[in-house]
């Protein structure tokens, strides 16, 4: 889960800014769960295209 959408009960913004105690907390707790958690969805897509292209590189290199 990302944490850039989630709202703080206690202070009623993102929890990604980190305007509360609370929010810093819960912000740096997700950040220890989730090691890929700090990438946005932008980076892995890209991450993933450049693991499609090593293996198409291997099979053609196979091949």
């Amino acid at each position: 889960m990302t944490y850039d959408r989630l709202v703080c009960a206690n202070c009623a913004s993102p929890v990604s800014e980190g305007r509360c105690p609370v929010c810093r907390a819960n912000r740096a707790r997700l950040q220890q769960e989730n090691f890929m958690s700090g990438l946005n969805p932008m980076a892995l897509i890209a991450l993933l295209a450049v693991l499609i292209a090593a293996v198409a590189l291997l099979a053609h290199q196979t091949a």
